[in-house]
């Protein structure tokens, strides 16, 4: 099993998730944030920290995520490692912008 970021992550990019990643298994492309599947551990560790919900076992994908698996196992080895909490994205295709 993996987690997978899906579609609410493009142009938001919160990097709460990576930050406590134990395995360092994000990667960061310039509007999302991917998780590698070779490195994740399945430890659920950045679901709750996901504030726009993007975030799923790969056992549990929505239907409307499901091509998700595949881009982040192919995208996330080609983007550096992200381990730290960065400033979120906000980019105009943000559609999951927390309230507050």
């Amino acid at each position: 099993m993996t987690y997978v970021v899906t579609e609410p992550c493009v142009d938001c990019k919160y990097t709460d998730c990576a930050a406590v990643c134990p395995v360092e298994a994000f990667h960061e492309a310039p509007d999302i944030l991917y998780i590698n599947a070779d490195t994740c551990i399945d430890c659920d560790a950045c679901v709750p920290e996901c504030p726009v919900e993007a975030i799923f076992a790969d056992t549990g994908l929505p239907e409307q995520y499901q091509d998700w698996l595949d881009k982040n196992i192919a995208e996330a080895p080609n983007y550096p490692v992200i381990s730290q909490k960065q400033p979120a994205l906000f980019g105009p295709n943000c559609k999951g912008q927390p309230e507050g």
